[in-house]
């Protein structure tokens, strides 16, 4: 078992103490990174002590670490999955031959390209996220809060460190770079339309976490399958941490759908926001926006970067056990494309298809967490059921960007979508009305009136507990 040195300036499980020159560039590149956490990280509570989890192992059990800590002083550093003896690459054209420990000269800009974009989308959800203590539901809900953004950070850490230590003068600069981004920013945004998107509110955040971290839980296992051994196992740990975040999302939603349904039910008139709760609806309208803006990030359903990828070896497909074939040439999957107005289905070369093969996975995934937020609202005997939009709904890239379609997936006309889209995504009044909801529950134990207590506390603390110490 691999255990993380906490008593070195920059904690990791690598040897970082045994190469120099590695050393010296990370610790040059620390002081930058905790000036951008001061800039960026959550506004107004540096300061004060929250109660974090922190890795002592790379095992998958090794997250027992409670206690607080000020998020400046949060223990940041290096750690990968530990080394798989004698492993070797199991799809693509290379399939059989040993991993890479060192980047191949022929794929050296794939996998900075791979890299950095994966990094970019670290720091920008903090940077999205930094205002959303001011409104915190809950100290628990704080907490968890800090708990991602602090992560997040981290898995910065994870991707620089692959940035410097195998590609040189071309890793260092895109490192700063990754420092230099901003989310949203109007000169120099974030490389991901999604991580440009604003976070005012805590629907959004639970949204961000249940759907758009769900997309990089796939983008992680799809990369723990490289062979370029390092990023593998790099993302196999930070798919420990991520499934954190997820949890996060689908409690926190199906806290205020539960919410929403007991106050529309204590109501004459059904009515939530009579309540001074979110309704049904306006929750759908969230969950549309996100989960389509959440799945445009796999990219386009055709794609010869893609095919180039998998042919590589570079980034399987979810799972790539579960195949019994693992080279994908000779093989075609059917879609619905868009032609004359009307969705016809067309056969695409497989390899071609793979951002389809892995969003298919994502969107089986998400189907499941919205069965138990139905199977929730069943139990309390609610009518209103959420549901996902169909996949071309609402899309900005791939192939149906610039076709119109309505939530279950029937395509319609540019007239027809602009009287309809105030049905299915949220408007300027709804956006305002969420936000006056917002305002911040400090007192242990407590819950703002939209959302439901969680079932449980962290770590086996009673819900009264003082997660963060405001």
């Amino acid at each position: 078992m691999s255990r993380i040195d906490y008593e070195q300036r920059i904690p990791n499980n690598v040897g970082l103490s045994d190469d120099r020159r590695l050393q010296r560039a990370l610790e040059k590149w620390q002081p930058a990174f905790l000036d951008w956490w001061t800039d960026m990280g959550p506004e107004g509570f540096q300061a004060r002590d929250v109660y974090l989890r922190t890795a002592v192992s790379a095992e998958p059990g090794g997250w027992a670490v409670f206690d607080y800590v000020k998020m400046p002083d949060y223990r940041w550093g290096i750690f990968l999955a530990d080394q798989q003896e004698d492993r070797r690459i199991h799809f693509g054209d290379h399939i059989g031959e040993p991993v890479w420990q060192e980047v191949p000269g022929e794929y050296r800009n794939i996998l900075r390209r791979i890299i950095v974009t994966q990094a970019d989308t670290e720091p920008a959800s903090v940077e999205q996220q930094r205002y959303l203590a001011a409104t915190a539901p809950s100290l628990y809900d704080m907490r968890n809060l800090f708990q991602v953004n602090v992560e997040e950070g981290r898995h910065l850490w994870a991707m620089v460190y692959l940035l410097h230590k195998h590609f040189g003068r071309d890793g260092r600069d895109e490192a700063e770079e990754l420092l230099a981004r901003r989310a949203g920013d109007a000169d120099k945004p974030r490389m991901l339309d999604a991580f440009n998107q604003e976070c005012k509110d805590w629907m959004t955040f639970f949204c961000f976490t249940m759907f758009t971290d769900r997309d990089g839980k796939y983008q992680l296992a799809s990369l723990a399958e490289s062979g370029f051994d390092p990023l593998s196992r790099t993302c196999k740990f930070m798919l420990t941490e991520e499934a954190h975040h997820l949890a996060v999302g689908e409690t926190g939603m199906q806290r205020i759908i539960e919410r929403a349904a007991e106050l529309a039910m204590e109501d004459p008139n059904g009515d939530a926001r009579a309540q001074g709760g979110i309704d049904i609806p306006t929750i759908q309208k969230w969950v549309n926006y996100w989960f389509s803006y959440s799945i445009d990030l796999f990219g386009s359903e055709v794609s010869s970067n893609a095919a180039d990828f998998f042919g590589a070896g570079i980034k399987g497909r979810y799972r790539e056990d579960q195949y019994e074939e693992h080279t994908a040439l000779d093989q075609f999957i059917h879609l619905p494309v868009v032609r004359d107005g009307r969705v016809v289905t067309e056969e695409v070369p497989l390899r071609n298809a793979m951002n389809e093969v892995l969003r298919s996975e994502y969107i089986t995934d998400a189907e499941r967490v919205v069965k138990r937020w139905n199977k929730a609202l069943d139990k309390m005997g609610s009518p209103f059921r959420m549901s996902l939009p169909d996949r071309k709904f609402h899309r900005r890239q791939g192939i149906y960007a610039g076709a119109y379609f309505t939530p279950n997936g029937d395509p319609i006309s540019e007239d027809q979508w602009e009287a309809r889209r105030k049905d299915w995504l949220p408007t300027d009044e709804d956006r305002e009305y969420v936000r006056s909801l917002m305002k911040p529950v400090y007192e242990p134990g407590k819950m703002a009136n939209w959302i439901k207590a969680p079932s449980r506390g962290l770590n086996r603390q009673p819900l009264d507990f003082e997660y963060v110490r405001v």
